[in-house]
């Protein structure tokens, strides 16, 4: 009896630990869904851009974006997903908004920013260029470019030309797609009495971090794809040293949480990538082709390369990799279990366009999984039922044998197979749940489809925790409860209904058992709080199906219900 009182301390204790660290845990591996109201990042100067000079964005003080927009020649940029303008100043593309996508739920929010121009706060932009031969002027940060036309559209691209008064002529023929793509071919024309060497070279340029969390399961912050592999950059790595690749294929850029900005050279062109950072603070990720191309006197070469500035859309990035851009894909972090999260994604965005609600569509889907786990679940509970029937035995043998260890395993492994018992056969649903759970939480984290969308009442975000906690009176109280207090109405709903599904559970003989059975229910409650209500929805409905399932194998195996015999 005293053993059991000091186990259970030490489990009250241990429990207790848990409801104080579990916030702070969670934020580091699974924490809550990022900030969506806010796109960060971008710099006010160049860093390190091939060829071009650093210095010449030195601004030092920061001005409003529409002030700066104003100062500077631009032609407009117009698709069906995006909308902003290309600086002739540098030749950039520094102003763009995402139109699909709103900053938050409000009625009004403005859409999502992600381009900025230098000299604005939140600086963020690309640009393509070359480094040339030694004496050799080529066009750089100040260069106001000539544009063939004054709007950038799908099926209406436009030519940015300059000269260097050396008898090379450059161009820029940029065009865009009806989603997120530029493309950018790079021309130069030389009309001089030599021949020169050019290096065609990309550019992506933030001032700052991003402001969404980089997560254990899904990465934000400096990515690469070269030789068909991904390699997920932290921020402080790239603080501490370039990360420097050369490959054949491939492309490098900035991942937020729900958003990309990415450099795609020529998939056939030998190419070097680097991620770096700024002396004086900012981030860059760029590639230049690996060897320099000589033109001579009255000829042109021409490299063509893309820009994605848009939304991480999996039906979208996989089209680009279908049309020969590597691994693009992988701009979503799917980690191991991609070969489960992907059927799942692409079955729950069946199910929501079926029928209009996300989070009916998450009900839907808990079905489906239940149900296919059903055959499995009825040889579990076959599998307890002679498990149960064969204990008095099992506590027999082991009184018996409490001394001779190997031959009471022989004597329990014997009992086993005379009864036709596998002990394990009862582990197998709970196996099967946890990388189907893990999947499905993967991909309501990662996959833009589930932002922002309602579902019944007060949800009006699948994506993000419960907003409406009876700690505070449901908002009539005017505080916020701390973090790991600010429990929702979805999550103790969790609560109850894992509660009753362990009530319906056979009871554990062992005392400690039971008690740690009590007290699950209330601590998942206050772990999973955190977490997007979309998951939560997942487990309400699984476990209300589970108790269902339960009900009707209890009926089928009612020695589960009543005491082993002795």
């Amino acid at each position: 009896m005293k053993d059991d009182q000091k186990n259970f301390i030490i489990f009250a204790v241990i429990a207790a630990l848990l409801l104080v660290a579990w916030p702070m845990v969670a934020n580091r591996f699974f924490p809550t869904n990022p900030p969506v109201t806010k796109i960060e990042g971008g710099k006010t100067k160049v860093v390190a851009t091939p060829g071009a000079d650093p210095a010449a964005d030195g601004a030092t003080a920061l001005r409003d974006r529409n002030t700066v927009l104003a100062t500077t020649q631009r032609v407009r940029i117009d698709s069906p997903t995006v909308s902003g303008s290309l600086n002739l100043t540098g030749a950039r593309i520094d102003d763009l908004v995402l139109k699909n996508y709103q900053e938050t739920i409000a009625k009004n929010a403005p859409p999502v920013r992600l381009l900025s121009p230098a000299g604005a706060p939140d600086a963020y932009f690309a640009g393509f260029g070359w480094r040339g031969s030694a004496g050799l002027t080529v066009p750089d940060a100040n260069t106001v470019w000539r544009a063939s036309g004054e709007l950038l559209a799908p099926g209406k691209p436009v030519t940015l030309e300059a000269d260097n008064g050396q008898g090379q002529r450059f161009r820029i023929d940029l065009s865009i797609d009806d989603q997120y793509m530029f493309t950018a071919k790079q021309s130069v024309i030389n009309g001089g009495a030599g021949t020169i060497a050019v290096t065609p070279y990309g550019y992506l340029s933030r001032r700052t971090k991003s402001t969404d969390i980089d997560q254990w399961v899904a990465h934000v912050g400096p990515m690469a794809v070269r030789d068909s592999s991904a390699d997920y950059v932290n921020y402080g790595d790239v603080d501490k040293a370039p990360s420097s690749y050369s490959t054949t294929g491939g492309w490098a850029g900035f991942t937020d949480h729900y958003w990309l900005t990415a450099l795609v050279p020529d998939q056939k062109a030998p190419v070097d990538i680097q991620l770096r950072a700024a002396p004086a603070g900012g981030y860059q990720a760029d590639f230049a082709l690996r060897d320099s191309t000589d033109v001579a006197p009255g000829k042109a070469i021409t490299q063509t390369s893309q820009l994605f500035a848009g939304a991480k859309e999996v039906k979208v990035l996989e089209s680009y990799e279908r049309a020969g851009v590597d691994e693009f894909d992988k701009a979503i972090d799917w980690g191991w279990f991609g070969m489960i999260e992907k059927p799942i994604f692409y079955y729950l965005d069946w199910l929501f366009h079926a029928v209009g609600n996300f989070g009916v569509a998450i009900i839907l889907l808990t079905f489906t999984i239940r149900g296919l786990l059903f055959p499995i679940a009825q040889r579990q509970f076959r599998s307890m039922a002679q498990m149960r029937a064969v204990q008095p035995k099992m506590k027999a043998l082991q009184e018996r044998h409490k001394d001779d260890k190997p031959r009471l395993q022989q004597e329990m492994m014997k009992l086993y197979k005379e009864e036709k018992v596998n002990p394990l056969a009862g582990c197998a649903p709970t196996l099967l749940q946890i990388p189907i759970m893990f999947a499905l939480y993967k991909v309501l984290i990662l996959t833009i489809e589930m932002r922002h969308q309602p579902f019944v009442g007060w949800i009006k975000d699948l994506s993000a925790p419960d907003p409406l906690t009876p700690v505070n009176l449901f908002g009539l109280l005017a505080f916020t409860p701390p973090h790991f207090l600010a429990i929702g109405v979805v999550p103790i709903l969790l609560g109850i209904s894992m509660f009753f599904q362990f009530k319906l559970n056979p009871a554990p003989m062992d005392e400690i058992q039971k008690q740690v059975f009590a007290i699950m229910p209330w601590m998942l409650m206050f772990m999973m709080a955190p977490f997007a209500v979309g998951l939560q929805v997942y487990w309400i409905t699984s476990n209300c199906l589970t108790m269902l399932q339960q009900w009707f194998l209890y009926r089928q195996h009612p020695a589960l219900k009543t005491a082993p015999a002795k």
